[in-house]
């Protein structure tokens, strides 16, 4: 399988170290047009679709490889071999940053560093957990997904973008939605909002920088800050934002407290 075509992957950018960028839920790498460009001088930047999402390609999903996260787990890690160079730092954004964990506890020592923008390992509250959801919320969440999928798409994409002041923002990711091909978005909706990854991440001991919104529909701060708990190496950043989208909304806020997280890997190649 020739994974250039298969996850669409690009790589730009100037720099020793590797970012690779992985998309959320409905997503494609398009939105990171907002994040990615202040990257570009000092990292080599790779950015990809799953599986299944903007511009990759259909016939390559399998309904069986991709019914878990490891699926797009092993994806990402055949993507950091092929294309990464040097220290190779991931940077995910929700349901990605779990994909991301995965990738890392798959090949320990290979990911030098995460950035996860808004993860959740678990997105249904569970005894003392709050994950943000109750599991009835998530049930009628996938019901409506399977009934209705591009109704789904127009009124929750304003929700999950939040970002008020910036309708176009709201366009985009509504339009991204309805581009994926419901069945395989129904089943990625699934897998993502039903998977618990609290025993992956729990005790993962490389660097990880957690960006939070102050204000997001999907992962509530509390969900941000059990992540800190858990994660021995971590950094925790509070951006002031409303929305799950804090990368395309507050690019500028994202862009400086990756700045400093990233000072060690930020040599531009000179060679």
């Amino acid at each position: 399988m020739n994974l250039k075509h298969r996850n669409n992957v690009s790589v730009t950018g100037n720099g020793m170290a590797t970012l690779v960028f992985s998309h959320g839920f409905g997503c494609n790498q398009a939105m990171w047009n907002y994040l990615a460009p202040a990257f570009f001088d000092r990292f080599r930047v790779v950015m990809y679709d799953l599986v299944g999402a903007g511009l990759s390609d259909l016939s390559a999903f399998d309904k069986t490889k991709y019914a878990t996260l490891a699926g797009y787990a092993q994806d990402l890690n055949e993507i950091v071999d092929a294309y990464a160079t040097g220290p190779v730092i991931l940077v995910s954004h929700s349901v990605s940053a779990m994909i991301a964990t995965l990738a890392d506890r798959l090949a320990p020592g290979r990911i030098a560093a995460h950035v996860m923008i808004g993860p959740s390992p678990r997105y249904i509250n569970d005894a003392d957990y709050v994950g943000g959801f109750q599991r009835s919320d998530i049930a009628d969440l996938l019901d409506t997904l399977d009934s209705n999928y591009l109704g789904w798409s127009s009124a929750m994409a304003p929700k999950i973008m939040g970002a008020p002041g910036q309708p176009a923002l709201s366009d985009e990711l509504s339009e991204s939605f309805c581009r994926t091909e419901p069945d395989i978005a129904k089943q990625f909706a699934r897998v993502t909002f039903m998977s618990d990854n609290r025993q992956d991440v729990v005790g993962l001991a490389t660097p990880v920088l957690i960006l939070q919104s102050s204000d997001d529909l999907i992962a509530p701060v509390a969900v941000g800050e059990y992540l800190h708990r858990v994660l021995p190496n971590s950094t925790y950043c509070l951006v002031d934002n409303v929305g799950h989208c804090p990368h395309m909304s507050a690019p500028e806020a994202c862009a400086a407290a990756m700045e400093d997280f990233l000072a060690p890997w930020a040599i531009a190649d000179v060679g």
